[in-house]
This record gives structure tokens, sequence and C-alpha cells, in this order.
């Protein structure tokens, strides 16, 4: 087991891999910008080391003061968390030419799956269904516009090297896939690096589900279950649970052996997310994967009962999965509210600031990871996710009536919120009912 690792990342993931590293009795430390010195991550981490200023592009995305930072404190390995870094092959491969365990996994495979052209296509070889599609990026116009009319309309245009809705655009028509597809390459080229997009059959109305993986370095692959993300906001998850409500053990066993069986493939190793598309009639779709620790991970936790986190480093330190396919069982339900300093009567525009008053909730089932206390200042520079709130309970009206209490108990003073919000989201009745999909918000209109 490693003696020390650094983790290159701040907020609420921070704090969570620096609770799975204690306990595993792991030496910590913690990089921040000069704008985080009194973020919670810093304050419990063993040690920590300032790597520059505010904004990102000079601290959590500066790769050679963090790989020194590690040097310097004589970590072993380096847990990237999610965001920033986590999914940045260079970055994975740099840390392996250094001698740095890169808590992850390989860089290659990191580098191949990012390419979703790539993922796409290998995914289809390994007996996984994908929606129609172009076999490689789309440089030109009239190659979208042939392409679209062969797959048919609605298509939906996403960045090739993509994520988090960036470079995304829905075209209905030969005329709105001209007006979108300019704008797509920009939008892929500012968030990512990379113009290059590519071209897939739009479904409408479809579930988002994702399943979670393990894998290690002796060829063991294991699905711990399905997570339901279909409560989106501009491509942008906001509640999440598991399990799905349309899942049934038949489905399930179905999708996790496809799961396991593209993975193994692969030879992927670490903690991992395979996301899929699903119809009305259960049929379902690759969409991507993702190779890192997710924000919605918890849930999962919950319901079987496996730190996933944890599971993460010893397999990057080198230990054998511990647990077998057989083992895995979910019991009773999970669900997530993602908590983000922002305003949603005002087009949920961000709101830094200073937080004067601030209680957790607690209580039987709930469990809240979050970084901020009073008297902390939200920085501007990064996301407004402050918090998840993630309860359990035996059934699914459990698990709901149990967030309503916790959301209700939850207090933030000074700044802006999405917990009321999330209130009127949970309290609507499709949503009880597990009557959502990936437009549902939209569609819904659901207000405060």
């Amino acid at each position: 087991m490693f003696k020390k690792v650094l983790i290159a990342n701040r907020g609420e993931i921070a704090l969570r891999i620096i609770r799975s590293c204690k306990e595993l009795g792991i030496k910590t430390v913690a990089i921040h910008s000069e704008a985080d010195a009194n973020s919670l991550h810093v304050r419990f981490a063993d040690e920590d080391v300032c790597i520059g200023p505010p904004p990102s592009t000079e601290s959590y995305l500066n790769v050679p003061r963090i790989v020194s930072a590690a040097e310097v404190t004589n970590a072993e390995a380096i847990h990237p968390g999610y965001g920033f870094l986590a999914e940045n092959p260079n970055f994975a491969e740099i840390c392996e030419s250094c001698g740095i365990k890169f808590i992850g996994p390989p860089s290659d495979v990191i580098r191949k799956l990012g390419d979703k052209v790539f993922a796409r296509n290998i995914m289809g070889r390994s007996g996984i269904s994908v929606l129609p599609g172009s076999k490689e990026s789309v440089t030109d116009f009239k190659e979208a516009s042939k392409i679209a009319g062969e797959i048919g309309y609605p298509v939906i245009l996403k960045a090739t090297l993509g994520g988090g809705g960036k470079g995304m655009r829905i075209a209905y028509d030969k005329k709105s896939l001209g007006d979108f597809f300019t704008i797509a390459r920009a939008e892929a080229g500012a968030a990512f690096g990379d113009p290059r997009i590519y071209i897939e059959k739009y479904m409408e109305r479809p579930r988002h589900i994702e399943f979670q993986i393990l894998g290690d370095n002796f060829g063991n692959v294991v699905h711990l279950g399905e997570r339901e993300c279909s409560i989106q906001r501009r491509h942008q998850k906001l509640i999440e649970e598991s399990p799905s409500v349309i899942m049934n053990d038949g489905l399930r066993k179905k999708m996790g052996k496809l799961v396991v069986k593209g993975a193994s493939d692969l030879g992927y190793r670490s903690a991992g997310t395979m996301e899929f598309l699903v119809d009305a009639q259960m049929n379902f779709y690759f969409c991507e994967m993702n190779t890192r620790i997710q924000v919605e991970h918890p849930v999962t936790e919950f319901v079987t009962g496996v730190d996933i986190v944890k599971e993460q480093i010893k397999i990057a330190a080198g230990e054998r999965l511990n647990t077998r396919q057989k083992d895995i069982h979910i019991k009773g339900h999970a669900i997530e509210c993602r908590i983000n300093a922002e305003d949603p009567q005002k087009g949920f525009i961000p709101c830094a600031g200073k937080v004067k008053g601030f209680h957790i909730p607690g209580g039987f089932g709930v469990r809240v990871d979050t970084h901020v206390y009073a008297e902390y200042e939200i920085p501007p520079y990064y996301d407004s996710m402050i918090g998840k709130v993630i309860v359990y309970g035996d059934t699914r009206e459990e698990a709901i009536a149990r967030m309503k209490r916790t959301l209700e108990e939850f207090y933030i003073d000074g700044v802006k919120t999405t917990v009321p919000f999330h209130l009127s989201l949970i309290g609507n009745d499709k949503f009880k009912k597990g009557e959502f999909d990936t437009g549902f918000v939209e569609r819904m209109g659901v207000q405060l």
C-alpha cells in the first residue's frame, strides 16, 4: 500500500479522497490555489502545497507544478479525483514517466476512451449496441449532411473529446445542422483544445443509465449495478439514484454482462463508468465511458456497501479485487442531489461569496459530502457545486421522503443555492412515479 498520496483536486472530492486514505493508513498531500488556502481539504490533509494563483490554468491544471509538489513531498501516487486532469492522458503519462503512480487507468486506455468515436467503435466490436452515427470524426458540413441524411433526423453533434454537455447541438433538419455545425466545432475547440466532432442519431426522451465498474491488474472486472442519471439540465446531471426504477434483474444482468465484457476487452483497470441511453422499449445504446471516479459514486456505495475510492486506491497499489460478481448485491435505494451555489430564479447564475450560516443535515441514512462551512468564502473561479446530499432508504419512497426532510434541514445563509429547486424536483408527482427522462426538467418546466 502507498505511504503517501497527493490529491490533485479541490473541494468535496479532495476531502472525500482524504477520508479514504486516512482509513487505509495513507498520509495525504493537498494541493491548492491561493483562493483555496482555507478550504477543508487543505485543513484535513497531512501536508499541503500552494501551487499557484486562483485561475485553474495556473494551479489545478498546471501539470509541472503538480508533479513538482508530488516529488517535493515524496508522494508515491496522485489521485486526480474528477474534472480538471482526471481524464487527461498526457497527465497520466507524465506521472508514469516520473515514477509516480496515477490512481486511474493506464494513460493509453484514457487516451483511447477519451476519443468518443473510438470508444463507440470498440464497444460495438464488443457486442454493445451503439446508436447509428459517423464512424469517424466529421470535418466538413457536406460530409455531415450526407451522414445525417443516411441515419435520419434528428441528429446530435458531439465533441469527439467532449464531456459535460459542451460542444453538443441537436439538429432537426439540414438548416439547423448547418447553423450548429460551426458552433459545435468552435465550442469543442474552446473547451477541449480539439474542434473535432461526430454525429449520432438523436434519441428522443431517453433514460440515462450508467454502470459502475471496477477492474484490477489481474484481469478481474466487476460491475456494481446501475445509476439513474436522467434528471438533467442542459446535459448536466442534477439528481442521481440507484437502482433505476426501470431496471429489473434480467435487464441488469444482460447489461452488466456486456459492460464487464467491454471493460475486460479493453484491459480496463481502476474505477470507471459506462454510460447508456435507454429507450421506451428497454433497448440500450452505449453513450460513452468515463475513466475516473464519478460525482455520483456515493449512491452506489450506499446500495452495495463498497467504498469505491478505497477500491480505486487498492487497485492502483497492485491489490486484487477481493469481491466477485456473485458477492455484489443491491439493497435498498439511494438518491443524490448536487447542491450548487446558483440562483435558480435568475437563470442559475453562479453565486460566489461568503457563507454566513451553515448547518449540515443528519440523521439515519443521510450523508453530506461538502467542503463548505460557516464563514467559508466560495471562490468565483471554479465549478459552482458546493456539496452533495445523499440519502438511503429501504425503498425509493422512503428515500424520497428522507431527501425531502434532509433538504429542508439544510441551512445555508449568505449565498443562493439550488436546495429549493431540488425540493421542487423531488416533490414533483411524475418524479415520484419514476415517469421521467433526460428532457424532464426542460419539458415539465419545473419551477419554484
